[in-house]
């Protein structure tokens, strides 16, 4: 589902954030990527949905060169990934519905496929009693929930979540793992950064450690492994 060979990627200021990366992830696995601060966790998710691409090597997703594809794909290749992030990058002015619904009508999806899949994944999150609310007016962890649920409307094959724990609560941060567990269940690819070690601690999925902008450590069912 996801190969990368020999990518390296250094930036204009000169720091060299992956030196060779080389990794393989099927279908259907859970992937913690951990390391330490400026390890180059961020770069190694970046790659992955086109907003970097690498000075050098291949990155191939569902059996497509990123390396290679044009500017104007970019967007045909991110509706079939699912990206979260820490902060939730939700549209103010929607509601829960439109915020989700947006990433069907984007695309032009028929309007009862989107109002059933819409609903089908807020129930999945739990937040069907909420679609007229505005993200101003939900908790972190509910705006999370939009933004995970607005991932996956589309049912793509992978699932990219960059620290989405990173801003929420311990007992909300566990909820949202649930979430993912429940989403890789259905056979959906997940691959996650994370600093969180209590949570890698605790559910055992495969680890890709990152230190220096190299695979360091790639175990199944590994622990967090940093202090920092």
């Amino acid at each position: 589902m996801i190969q990368m060979n020999n990518v390296v990627k250094k930036y204009p200021n000169g720091v060299v954030a992956a030196n060779g990366i080389s990794v393989d992830i099927k279908q259907g696995e859970f992937v913690y990527v951990v390391g330490p601060s400026g390890a180059g966790k961020s770069t190694f998710i970046k790659l992955m949905y086109r907003e970097e691409k690498p000075t050098s090597g291949e990155v191939i997703i569902a059996g497509t060169n990123l390396t290679t594809l044009k500017n104007r794909q970019v967007p045909y290749l991110r509706r079939q990934l699912g990206v979260v992030f820490q902060d939730f990058k939700l549209l103010p002015r929607l509601n829960v519905y439109e915020n989700v619904a947006f990433a069907l009508e984007v695309i032009e999806e028929h309007p009862k496929t989107i109002r059933k899949q819409v609903m089908d994944v807020l129930d999945l999150v739990g937040l069907k009693h909420k679609v007229r609310m505005f993200p101003n007016e939900l908790s972190g962890g509910e705006q999370q929930r939009v933004s995970i649920a607005r991932s996956i409307v589309n049912m793509p094959k992978v699932v990219i979540a960059d620290e989405p724990t990173g801003n929420l609560d311990p007992e909300t941060s566990w909820e949202i793992m649930n979430i993912f567990e429940e989403i890789n269940a259905r056979g959906t690819t997940v691959v996650m950064a994370t600093h969180n070690r209590e949570i890698v601690n605790a559910i055992r999925k495969r680890v890709i450690a990152i230190e220096g902008g190299l695979i360091v450590r790639d175990v199944d069912g590994g622990d967090y492994g940093y202090e920092g």
